[in-house]
């Protein structure tokens, strides 16, 4: 894969995320029980910062910089504590005020991933029925599509679930 072809397939995950979020009308974005007592809402605030770190480590490995704290407090070492720090610290915030910031991330990361050098290396690894696509530079490699495989892997399939019961009624 090259650079050209990593946007492109970024961009259509994102195409794919758009199509999902239209059909969510937005009074359910708040509603509970997306995941758990997690609403859709919550679980954008949730995948947000895994794109905002990897936007930051492509940014540090093309300036040669180590990779940078995560976003969160770095005494939090376990899933559950950052969970609940992401959900506590963006709990009170509007659906508005998430979806802006997730739709400011997406445009930062294509604009970083079209700064990438256009020989940079992109190694393809297959787990299963997923493809995943890890930039490499020099010794480092970031997953630029956490976002959407971290979605896929872990939440697409309750999103997809809580959908079904909200058409219904």
């Amino acid at each position: 894969m090259n650079k050209s072809e990593l946007l492109n397939w970024l961009q259509e995950e994102h195409q794919q995320w758009e199509a999902l979020l239209n059909q969510i009308d937005p009074t359910h974005m708040d509603q509970v029980g997306v995941n758990g007592q997690w609403s859709f809402k919550d679980m954008i605030a949730h995948l947000t910062p895994d794109g905002l770190r990897c936007i930051a480590a492509l940014q540090a490995i093309q300036r040669s910089e180590p990779e940078p704290p995560p976003p969160w407090p770095a005494h939090l070492q376990n899933d559950d504590e950052i969970n609940a720090w992401i959900y506590e610290t963006n709990r009170e915030r509007s659906v508005r005020q998430i979806l802006e910031e997730m739709h400011q991330m997406f445009q930062h990361l294509f604009t970083v991933v079209k700064e990438l050098p256009d020989d940079v290396e992109i190694d393809t690894v297959n787990q299963g029925e997923r493809m995943y696509y890890l930039v490499r530079l020099g010794d480092q490699r970031v997953q630029p599509g956490y976002f959407f495989d971290h979605f896929h892997d872990d939440h697409e399939q309750d999103v997809r679930a809580w959908l079904t019961r909200i058409e219904k009624g």
